[in-house]
């Protein structure tokens, strides 16, 4: 049974996944701090200070908390707008060029390393270095 749980705990998947999680949560402090620094003081700003927390209906004598929905709902997409922009952002910088491809010397369109014309301009290409 030792011996299952090393070969478990060794494996490529598991320290991935464990990399993974921690990765996740420092992750998940960059996102916060984007939010709670940038988006939430924004959005106050537009809403002019509402806080929707406090916002309740009541109906037969139950209360409603529906500005508490409605605010996270609000985080919800802040903090899914930040995750959209960081990772946009670390895309194009971790962005590799296609092995496949090149762009035509004579108007910048992507064309496959085997095309003799472009398809764009139609010049005859040189040979892809």
């Amino acid at each position: 049974m030792l011996a299952e749980f090393k070969e478990f705990a060794l494996k490529g998947n598991a320290i991935a996944l464990a990399v993974g999680v921690v990765m996740g949560a420092a992750f998940n402090a960059i996102i916060t701090a984007i939010v709670e620094g940038f988006f939430t003081p924004l959005l106050g700003v537009i809403l002019g200070g509402i806080d929707l927390t406090a916002e309740v209906v009541t109906v037969a004598g139950v209360e409603f908390g529906w500005g508490m929905v409605v605010n996270a709902i609000i985080n919800f997409l802040a903090v899914a707008i930040a995750l959209f922009v960081v990772i946009k952002a670390v895309a194009k910088v971790n962005r590799e060029p296609d092995p496949t491809t090149h762009a035509c010397p004579f108007c910048t369109t992507v064309v496959s390393n085997s095309a003799t014309r472009c398809p764009a301009c139609t010049s005859e290409l040189p040979a892809p270095a």
